[in-house]
C-alpha cells in the first residue's frame, strides 16, 4: 500500500518561518528515472537554476545521490553547490574541499566478482569510485537474485548493502544519506538551518531520519511506502514546481 501524504507547504513560507537548508536526491527526485543511469533526460539549465537557488538560500543547498560525483558532474557540470556521491560516502563542501575522511574503494575481488556476474546475467554494472552498483531496470525478473547475490558478498566482506528501485549497491560500513545530511549541518553555512529533504526512494529514509534530527522536513517523491515522510510530491515535475525552479 501506497502512503497517501499531503503536498508541502510553499517553500517560500517555509523559509519565512526560518532559515531553511535544502538537500536533494537527483535520480527520481530531479530528474525522472530511466532503463540505467546513463539515460536520464537531464532538463537544460538545470545545473544553472540549481546555483542560483544556492545562492538565494546562501549556499544551504546540497545534493545528496547515490550517483557517484563525477557521474553528478558529468549530467550537471561542475557546480559550486555542496554534494556528496555513493550515498553519503564522498562529501564535498561548495568550494570542492573533501569534508570528513575520505571512504575506501571497494577491495578489487569484490569489483571484480560484481562485474562478472553481471556479464553472466545480463545486468547494468555501475562502477563508482566509492561502490558498485547492480542495476535490473531492464530486467525486473532478476532484480531478487540480484539482491541475494550482493547480500551475500557484502556478508562475506563487510560491506552493506544498499536496496533500491531495482538496484543493488555494496558500499562500505557508514555511508549513508543520513551520514551526509549530518555533515553538512555541523558546518556553515548549513548549522542552524532547518533542514528539508527530498527523495524518491528507500535509501532515502535514512536522509529523512536525519533532518528530523534537526528539527527539519522529510518529503518524499513518487508513489510509494514511507516511514519517515512528512510530505509527499507526485515527481520531478512537482519538484521543480515547489523548488521554483
Amino acid at each position: 500500500m501506497v502512503d497517501v501524504l499531503s503536498a508541502p507547504p510553499p517553500l517560500a513560507r517555509l523559509r519565512e518561518e526560518l532559515p531553511v537548508a535544502l538537500f536533494l536526491d537527483f535520480d527520481g527526485t530531479l530528474v525522472d528515472l530511466a532503463a540505467s543511469p546513463e539515460e536520464i533526460a537531464v532538463p537544460a539549465g538545470l545545473g544553472g537554476r540549481l546555483e542560483h537557488l544556492c545562492r538565494q538560500l546562501d549556499g544551504r543547498l546540497a545534493l545528496v545521490s547515490g550517483r557517484a560525483l563525477d557521474n553528478l558532474d558529468h549530467h550537471l557540470g561542475k557546480l559550486a553547490i555542496a554534494r556528496a556521491g555513493s550515498h553519503g560516502a564522498d562529501q564535498r563542501l561548495a568550494d570542492g574541499s573533501v569534508l570528513g575522511k575520505a571512504t575506501e574503494a571497494l577491495p578489487d575481488h569484490v569489483v571484480a566478482q560484481i562485474d562478472d556476474y553481471a556479464d553472466k546475467v545480463g545486468l547494468h554494472y555501475e562502477s563508482k569510485a566509492h561502490g558498485a552498483a547492480l542495476h535490473s531496470r531492464a530486467q525486473p525478473g532478476e532484480e531478487e537474485d540480484a539482491a541475494h547475490f550482493m547480500a551475500q558478498l557484502a556478508g562475506a566482506n563487510g560491506l552493506v548493502l544498499k536496496r533500491g528501485k531495482f538496484v543493488a549497491e555494496l558500499v562500505r560500513p557508514g555511508a549513508d544519506k543520513g551520514t551526509a545530511i549530518r555533515a553538512f549541518m555541523a558546518h556553515m553555512p548549513f548549522c542552524g538551518a532547518r533542514p528539508i529533504f527530498l527523495g524518491d526512494d528507500v535509501t532515502d529514509e535514512d536522509g529523512f531520519g536525519a533532518a528530523h534530527e534537526f528539527g527539519g522536513l522529510a518529503i518524499a517523491v513518487g508513489p510509494r511506502r514511507t516511514e519517515n515522510a512528512d510530505y509527499a510530491l507526485a515527481d520531478p515535475a512537482a519538484v521543480h514546481h515547489w523548488l521554483g525552479l
